[in-house]
């Protein structure tokens, strides 16, 4: 192995990746629709909330990126602005879309959880 190289998991490597070393764990649209789950809200109430919540911070082209596609599936809904902020709502398909999309994440988690806990991992 060359000065470049480092050692890989199976040549006695002790680090443990960081959880935010391994790729993104969470998607936009389901942070932008837990977020707009309590309420309606404007871009920056969004971003704030979803720092809060989830420890994400979404910059701007990847919340309104999202905020885009949403809207373009009928799964949130723009309000009038308000002076330069401009609103937004879940609509009632968007409800839907995010307890189905949430009720499989918690079966996904709770799954690992337990997985680990039965020792189908090394500690």
């Amino acid at each position: 192995m060359g000065p470049a190289a480092s050692a890989g998991p199976d040549e006695g490597s002790e680090m443990a990746a960081k959880p935010e070393d391994m790729g993104r764990w969470s998607e936009p649209g389901l942070l932008v629709l837990s977020s707009l789950a309590s309420g309606e809200k404007h871009g920056y109430a969004m971003v704030s909330d979803i720092v809060e919540m989830a420890g994400v911070h979404l910059g701007p082209g990847t919340l309104y990126g999202a905020l885009s596609r949403l809207e373009d599936q009928g799964l949130i809904e723009a309000l009038p602005a308000e002076g330069r902020r401009r609103p937004y709502r879940l609509t009632g398909a968007g409800a839907s879309a995010l307890r189905e999309q949430l009720t499989t994440v918690a079966k996904v988690a709770e799954t690992g959880l337990s997985r680990l806990r039965a020792g189908g991992a090394p500690a």
